[in-house]
């Protein structure tokens, strides 16, 4: 019976999710109703319940604090460099073209703002040459393969505050197999891009692995130098540039002018990004010390002050500010309470003893079920900040239970979370709503089930590899 109380709250919000019967914010308000009495009954004897909740509750804010604070940033800075340079117009659609806008530009603007804006970029693209259907929707989803890095990465800092463990080591270790499905996403693009009528040449096919290897050897290289926030940026931003000027190099001084308009502000922000990290021992807020503290110096600050800075510069950037701080309440008032049923659930001891649980129940397979259990975390719940405040500290547990190292099951399923985020349940449905040309999810998978297959037996591999 206790099980079953302690097992309701995630249980109702992944059931809720998947019949499409609530959204985000319905589900997560009818998870934390069911969370009152799983941690009522995982308290230890003569715990203050009340006072149990309204701490957890003040922890759970001042750690939402930090991942809304890049939420807003986010849609902040990409509403000031919304529609910025050279447009450019409609382009034929080859093979190097649909792989740019992908697998370069789509994942580059992700790794800027998240949100999925990354395959929004993408599927308009797509169209601009001429792609629709059940292939165009499935190749702008691929743009979403760096989500751990997505929006300058609040899911992975989340899941790192969440378990009291640093940020840069989780996504270290996220990179190794995000890494090796990266390389395997070039035959999954060459597939859909035949189905799409555009085939995909030898020669091609070579140069297009060598980006994506320079991408990938950036995410695993990168994380022992720099911040893991901007890696994203960079992993996308430095094989894009090398295919933007073999594909066009400016010719011409008019031509160098629109490049740099169009750049110069996510160069602004790498910079001051790398700038912030190299501040040592910056003036932080710390209420709690057992959870990290808010520097100074923290990425939503340096996004906040420079979208700020670009939007002042903008003749209609009050504007554009208003509707971009619209936008992010949503996602910010679900995100706050993700994070307070994370809190309850781990909190109270209900995570860890749903942990031992299945663990007991799986035996020796058990470690071999986080990739799976991420997998549909996010696809269920369409996001890294809600995988990883859902489930991480589940699996976390499980993966002790079981025997792992301490951070694998984490980074696994961060990996495996947020891939499955890119392809979930809203997100697919958002994509297919912008085609508008009768596209259905199922449809769409199913031209994706090489990629679904390849994140369950990287995750299984990686478990296998470096427990």
């Amino acid at each position: 019976m206790i099980l079953l109380l302690q097992s309701a709250p995630l249980l109702l919000l992944l059931g809720l999710l998947v019949s499409g019967r609530a959204g985000p914010l319905p589900a997560v308000l009818a998870a934390l109703a069911a969370a009152l009495p799983a941690a009522f009954v995982s308290l230890p004897a003569g715990s203050g319940f009340l006072a149990f909740l309204a701490d957890e509750a003040a922890r759970g804010a001042f750690l939402a604090l930090q991942p809304i604070g890049v939420v807003v940033g986010g849609l902040l800075f990409q509403a000031a460099v919304e529609d910025r340079g050279d447009a450019g117009g409609a382009q034929p659609a080859t093979p190097r073209a649909v792989f740019t806008a992908t697998l370069l530009m789509g994942v580059f603007m992700e790794s800027v703002t998240g949100f999925a804006v990354g395959a929004v970029f993408a599927l308009a693209a797509l169209r601009g040459m001429g792609l629709r259907g059940p292939p165009a929707a499935a190749l702008a989803l691929l743009a979403l393969c760096l989500i751990p890095w997505g929006g300058l990465g609040p899911g992975t800092a989340l899941g790192a505050a969440l378990l009291g463990v640093p940020a840069q080591e989780i996504a270290a270790l996220t990179a190794l197999p995000s890494a090796a499905w990266i390389m395997l996403l070039g035959p999954v693009c060459w597939r859909l891009c035949a189905v799409a009528g555009v085939p995909v040449p030898a020669a091609e096919r070579v140069a297009q692995l060598g980006l994506l290897a320079v991408m990938a050897a950036i995410l695993v290289a990168g994380h022992l130098v720099l911040p893991f926030e901007v890696l994203g940026v960079i992993g996308a931003g430095v094989p894009l540039l090398a295919a933007l000027w073999l594909a066009d190099p400016p010719r011409d001084a008019a031509a160098w002018r629109r490049a740099a308009r169009a750049l110069w502000p996510y160069a602004l922000l790498t910079a001051a990004l790398l700038g912030a990290r190299a501040v040592p021992h910056p003036p932080a807020v710390q209420p709690y010390a057992a959870l990290p503290a808010f520097p100074v110096t923290h990425v939503a600050i340096v996004l906040l002050l420079v979208a700020g800075g670009l939007l002042v510069m903008r003749s209609d950037g009050g504007r554009r500010a208003r509707a971009a701080v619209k936008r992010a309440a949503r996602p910010a008032l679900v995100l706050l309470l993700y994070v307070l049923l994370a809190r309850w659930m781990a909190g109270s001891g209900a995570t860890a003893s749903l942990a031992d649980a299945a663990a007991g129940a799986l035996g020796g397979l058990a470690p071999y079920a986080v990739p799976v259990l991420g997998l549909v975390a996010g696809m269920v719940t369409g996001s890294n900040v809600g995988s990883n405040a859902a489930m991480m500290p589940v699996q976390q547990a499980l993966g002790l239970a079981a025997g792992l190292p301490p951070l694998l099951a984490p980074a696994v399923h961060n990996f495996a979370g947020a891939a499955g985020a890119g392809m979930s349940f809203a997100v697919t449905a958002l994509v297919c709503g912008l085609l508008a040309d009768g596209t259905r999810p199922a449809q769409v998978w199913r031209l994706l089930l090489p990629s679904f297959a390849a994140i369950v037996v990287i995750g299984w591999v990686t478990v296998a590899l470096l427990r």
